[in-house]
């Protein structure tokens, strides 16, 4: 069992930030309310392995540096950062190999929060 099942990345402006990681990652976001927040879901394929996510605003979500960070998963990392940094990014860690199948690198959002992204090298 993995044991993480959801994240939910704090934003002050949810309609920034949907443009942001639509066009960082290429896909497309649901807008939604929970609970008196406003959500916008990530993709969500029940039967592939891991869990989804999704931007929230709300009184207790504050963008940060500090704190959790979450790893996201791209087929190609430096296309991946080539659009963060088109879209507003900042480099926090540039694309480092840190093992013989892994690539990471992270940025900081123009929410300010810090996300890392992982790329794994296909057998």
């Amino acid at each position: 069992m993995n044991i993480a099942i959801h994240f939910e990345i704090p934003v002050r402006d949810l309609a920034r930030a949907i443009r942001f990681y639509e066009q960082v990652f290429e896909l497309e976001l649901e807008r939604t309310s929970i609970d008196g927040n406003e959500m916008a879901l990530f993709p969500l394929d029940e039967a592939a392995p891991g869990c989804s996510g999704a931007l929230a605003r709300g009184e207790s979500y504050v963008p940060s540096l500090d704190g959790t960070r979450i790893y996201l998963r791209v087929g190609d990392i430096e296309l991946a950062m080539a659009r963060a940094l088109g879209a507003g990014a900042k480099v926090l860690y540039p694309v480092t190999r840190v093992s013989e199948q892994i690539r990471v690198a992270e940025f900081q959002d123009p929410e300010g929060n810090r996300i890392a992204l992982q790329e794994m090298a296909r057998p």
